[in-house]
Parts: structure tokens; sequence; C-alpha cells
């Protein structure tokens, strides 16, 4: 690490960095399991590759893992308390939560904005990190609606609704 880079300077940093959140969720042998993340991202197109990091500290990341299989719920802007409850360690984080199973029967949850149905690729260690990379089987997305977004420490929403550009 840097020795001008501290924890607190980069964090501080990282806060004027928009982000979409998500939650992470999958069927495990004890129920439901579902973890939130500031950090999806498209890896590739050609095979269909997502990727996301999980802090090496989640209770509910090692209850995900062993099945090899989840969901990645892109949260929608009037999905602040979901995400919260799923930004929480412990509890039934699924409680009062509408959600169905995906066709490989991870949770989808019923107010996402977009939803990707994942099989786990590889897991690679990223300093207080870990890297999650998985294959895409499956997704869907509403025909509208506004993703919910991470920015200056607080949950905000984005002002204008997005305009039909065409690919030149």
């Amino acid at each position: 690490m840097a020795e001008d880079v501290s924890p607190d300077r980069f964090r501080s940093v990282m806060r004027h960095v928009p982000t979409g959140v998500a939650v992470v969720a999958a069927a495990t042998d004890s129920g439901p399991a579902g973890l939130a993340v500031g950090t999806f991202v498209s890896v590739s197109l050609r095979p269909p590759l997502v990727g996301f990091f999980v802090d090496r500290t989640s209770t509910t990341w090692p209850r995900i893992e062993p099945t090899g299989r989840f969901t990645v719920n892109v949260l929608a802007e009037d999905d602040e308390a979901t995400c919260r409850a799923f930004a929480t360690s412990g509890g039934n984080k699924f409680d009062g939560v509408a959600w169905h199973p995906s066709p490989k029967g991870s949770p989808v949850l019923d107010t996402a904005l977009a939803w990707f149905d994942c099989e786990l690729n590889a897991v690679t260690d990223a300093g207080d990190h870990r890297f999650v990379l998985a294959d895409v089987h499956d997704l869907s997305a509403r025909s509208a609606g506004r993703p919910l977004v991470f920015c200056h420490g607080t949950y905000q929403r984005l002002g204008d609704q997005p305009t039909t550009t065409r690919r030149v």
C-alpha cells in the first residue's frame, strides 16, 4: 500500500464515486441467504460474466459460496429499506421481502430492477475483500425504473429518466 494513502483517506475520496447496489442471494440448506454489495460489474459479454467484491469478514458469503449458484438482484430506487436489511449482519434478512426462485432456484427479489442467475466461476483474494467472478445463465430486467445509487455516504436516486440513445 502506498504510504500516503491511508484507509481513511482512501474511503474519503471513494465516497465521491457513485455505485449501484445489489443483493446477492442463494438458496441454502438453512433457507435463503443474502448480502448487499456495492461493487457489481459486467466483466465479459462472451461468455457472459459478472463480478462483485465481498468483504473478507462477511458471515453470509460463507453460506452462499458452497452452493455454487446465486442471483444478483440490482436494487430499484425504492429499495433502500431492502438494501439496509441485507447490509446488516445476522438476522433473517428475507423477513418481509417478497421473492421467487430463479430458473436455477436462487432467490429473485420481486422488487429488483434487474436480476442475474449465476454460477460461481472463481473467487480471488483482493486485499481485505474477495472478488467473485460468475457465469450468467439467465437474466431479466423490468421495462422501466431507476436503480438505487450509493454516493457521498448516502443512498440516492438518479434525477433524470434515461433517454434512448442509438448506438453508432
